[in-house]
């Protein structure tokens, strides 16, 4: 990439992904890139798939689960085109790892709204709680348990009492609660990925 179209990318990216300064912006491109040119045979990439996406949210933060990568990918990936350009990149891990509890309450329901239609079923809370608990060998049919859980859930947090979370029923309660922000899965780093991603990423920069 030539220097002048870095620039360009730079000063685009620092005024949409506000969570990070412009030499932050600059090593998350070039790290794309890096990415990108390593991974990828296929001619010409524009960007991560999902199984790259997978790889590096597996490989930097520690995540494991397929169905909650899934998600993610689909929630960075903006214009549904089952790539991630390098401006979805920096602006979703602009909130993935610096997001204000706003943020990152719309980026969590967005990751457990499955079929996008504006809110988090009874089924899909089934699916993210089945897909996220381990399975403990027991002789009880774990699906019980799990559907206890979802009936607690929904007590706790259907302020509406339709049987099913808008987003305003959720973002109610993790504002009375910020640990039911990732209520349905674990969907963002913890603190030690993220530190330690910044930290080898962003060496050198200090924050402006």
């Amino acid at each position: 990439m030539s220097a002048k179209r870095l620039q360009q990318q730079v000063e685009a990216l620092s005024r949409s992904a506000k969570h990070f300064n412009k030499s932050e912006v600059e090593c998350l491109i070039k790290l794309f890139d890096t990415l990108v040119t390593t991974s990828s045979d296929r001619f010409g990439a524009v960007g991560f798939d999902r199984n790259m996406f997978r790889d590096t949210l597996h490989r930097t933060f520690g995540m494991t689960d397929d169905m909650v990568m899934d998600r993610v990918f689909r929630t960075f990936d903006r214009d549904n085109d089952s790539c991630i350009s390098v401006e979805e990149w920096v602006e979703g891990l602009s909130v993935f790892l610096r997001g204000t509890l706003e943020e990152r309450i719309k980026y969590c329901f967005e990751v457990y709204d499955l079929n996008g239609d504006g809110y988090i079923s009874r089924e899909e809370m089934f699916q993210m709680l089945k897909n996220s608990l381990l399975k403990q060998p027991s002789e009880e049919d774990p699906d019980e348990g799990i559907k206890d859980l979802v009936d607690i859930a929904l007590k706790k947090m259907d302020y509406d009492h339709d049987g099913k979370l808008s987003f305003a029923d959720f973002e109610k309660a993790v504002r009375d609660d910020n640990l039911l922000l990732e209520a349905f899965g674990p969907c963002l780093p913890d603190i030690k990925g993220s530190l330690a991603f910044e930290k080898k990423t962003f060496k050198g920069n200090r924050k402006l």
